[in-house]
């Protein structure tokens, strides 16, 4: 079996909640190994995203206890923490702290505002930070209140996914460089950099800065989700021309809406897309478009995805006899994503000298 790429680096996750242990999960994913401190009291229940890590009770609070995080800290390379700002410093554990214990160590923060600003120190959720970036705000259908997109564009997007890709590129250097770094990962800049296509956008003239009216939020008809028959979903992303016209072709669309250039016809698409869509069940649908570029897929739920024949030859998740951090439920997603080493070369043919 091929090494994993973090195999040998040593990861300390303190305190937070959501992102930060989210992010270490992605670090053991990749070979890290990974120990949690957790709460004395903290019960050791089902935890999604306590695999693949080894859990230390420890009172931080206690200086016995933070000498033992500080012996921790000796023996790792990466520490990734989610106090509010100012917390670890009190505790005795920040960075200056922990870098006299290890003066390559990479110290991840990971925070919903950051570690300044007016609002540094202010509590808040996922839905909080992603309103303030302007993320909330664009998603949605036109004339309705935004809608909440899970824990996905802020906890996650924002949050972990930076500051896995920080913490990597401050290991590269530190670990050249026998210098440490800091990484402030806060969700509300991660949930702006993610918005970065939308302002990019705004500033060309080419996003209007309302909900629901734009290419990618369901402003147009070919870019949306349509009910089927039996009260499921069909995702349609038929953005290109050469999608779009395989989309008219299966649907057999009347011959008006071969084009799409003119807005005043695209209500008129989209009652005609409903029309279809509503004729069939997804399964039907399903079959239909099986092997056809028009970039229509199903819309399936939690239980039914891991099922997908697609994500089952992939192995995306679990089957049901491997171990799952879930007592109940669909099987557990798998690490993503999947990293190969290039073949090994065949050796050079030996030359020898002619007798």
């Amino acid at each position: 079996m091929t090494e994993l790429p973090l195999a040998g680096v040593r990861v300390l996750e303190l305190g937070g909640i959501g992102p930060g242990p989210f992010a270490a999960m992605l670090l053991a994913d990749l070979g890290a190994e990974v120990v949690a401190v957790t709460r004395v009291d903290d019960s050791p229940g089902a935890d999604p995203l306590a695999q693949g890590k080894r859990r230390v009770p420890l009172d931080l609070r206690n200086p016995d206890g933070v000498a033992a995080a500080l012996d921790l800290v000796s023996r790792s390379q990466i520490l990734i923490e989610g106090f509010r700002p100012g917390t670890a410093e009190r505790l005795g554990l920040g960075p200056e702290d922990c870098w006299r214990h290890s003066p390559a160590l990479v110290y991840g923060r990971m925070t919903g505002w950051g570690q300044s600003g007016p609002l540094a120190a202010t509590a808040g959720h996922d839905i909080n930070y992603i309103g303030l970036s302007g993320a909330l705000h664009a998603i949605g259908r036109a004339g309705q209140p935004p809608s909440v997109p899970l824990y996905l564009v802020g906890d996650l997007g924002g949050g972990a996914m930076f500051l896995v890709a920080g913490v990597l590129a401050a290991l590269h250097v530190a670990t050249a460089t026998g210098t440490g770094r800091v990484v402030d990962a806060a969700i509300v800049d991660g949930a702006a950099r993610l918005m970065t296509p939308a302002f990019a956008a705004l500033a060309a003239g080419d996003w209007v800065d309302e909900r629901g009216v734009n290419l990618l939020d369901s402003g147009r008809p070919w870019y949306d989700v349509y009910e089927t028959s039996d009260g499921k979903w069909m995702s349609v992303g038929a953005i290109e021309d050469r999608f779009y016209a395989e989309l008219v072709r299966v649907l057999d669309l009347p011959a008006e809406f071969a084009c799409r250039d003119d807005p005043a016809g695209w209500p008129a698409l989209r009652a005609v897309l409903a029309e279809r869509f509503a004729a069939r069940t997804r399964a039907e649908w399903e079959r239909i478009f099986t092997g056809v570029d028009a970039c229509v897929a199903p819309v399936l739920s939690l239980a039914e995805a891991p099922h997908h024949p697609h994500l089952r030859e992939r192995g995306t998740f679990r089957d049901g006899h491997a171990p799952s951090p879930y007592r109940d439920g669909p099987p557990a997603p798998v690490l993503a994503p999947r990293i190969t080493a290039a073949p090994v070369p065949a050796s050079a043919p030996r030359i020898t000298a002619a007798p």
